[in-house]
């Protein structure tokens, strides 16, 4: 049998196994020298192999010559059974969200450098925005973008902000802006004004894994139905929003073993 395996033995490929399994389990990344050492090799043994793996994006070069896993192997997992397993799960809570509320609701995620819509409920009026599934999102100006930074860690932030800005500098967000994704993680959503359409407003909040790490922010792009009969004003809208957002997540944390 060990025969059988050492005849299709793939050297290379064990080597960039081997470096993306040690990272995984490595906070704040580690240096060449460091790899070596838990490893067991020269550092020019896989020197080669830690340079193809920065250039196809899943791993990232950071401060200090530190190396460390970037969000491309998350995303190629969102894209295959785990986003259609969320999408299945939340579709009934996102319908019965736009039934109470009056108004469409859409789920993003982020997905290899983009958030994504993965999701959408047309309004059950005559009006309503939608947002085409697939549509690719603003990270830094959308309500979606910003619940998703928000209940991130920061070291998984600023990868995310390098895959969405296609940069592997890191980024130097305005004091601002870092401000307001703590005052969203602390009141656990976010209201906006778009700023791409007049009178909308975004509201979104978090579903939200076991750990606490949003993996798809719930949004409402809400407009003042001002010729609906006891339609919910945005308060109460808002409100509902953050209870479907909680009973996603707490069946998320039901679910994890299964699907995310």
């Amino acid at each position: 049998m060990d025969q059988e395996e050492d005849r299709y033995r793939a050297p290379a490929l064990d080597k960039g196994l081997d470096i993306l399994e040690l990272l995984a389990g490595i906070d704040g990344g580690l240096t060449q020298a460091e790899m070596a050492k838990h490893l067991d090799r020269s550092p020019n043994q896989f020197y080669r192999m830690l340079d193809r793996l920065v250039r196809r994006g899943y791993v990232a070069k950071m401060d200090g010559d530190r190396y460390a896993l970037t969000l491309k192997l998350f995303g190629l997992a969102q894209s295959h059974a785990p986003v259609r397993r969320l999408v299945s799960f939340s579709t009934p809570f996102m319908r019965e969200l736009a039934e109470e509320t009056r108004q469409a609701n859409q789920l993003a995620v982020f997905d290899r450098g983009a958030v994504v819509v993965v999701a959408q409920q047309e309004a059950p009026g005559y009006w309503g925005i939608s947002i085409r599934v697939g549509s690719r999102v603003s990270l830094y100006d959308t309500g979606s973008g910003h619940v998703l930074l928000a209940f991130r860690p920061d070291q998984e932030r600023q990868m995310m902000i390098k895959e969405y800005s296609g940069s592997s500098e890191e980024a130097s967000l305005p004091s601002a802006f870092l401000e307001r994704l703590d005052q969203v993680r602390e009141q656990g959503y976010e209201r906006m004004p778009s700023a791409q359409t007049a009178g909308l407003h975004n509201l979104s909040a978090p579903v939200l894994a076991p750990d606490g790490r949003a993996i798809a922010a719930l949004t409402i792009p809400y407009i003042p139905l001002v010729d609906a009969e006891q339609a919910p004003d945005m308060e109460q809208t808002l409100e509902t929003l953050c209870r479907t957002a909680t009973r996603l997540s707490e069946l998320v944390g039901t679910r994890t073993g299964e699907a995310f």
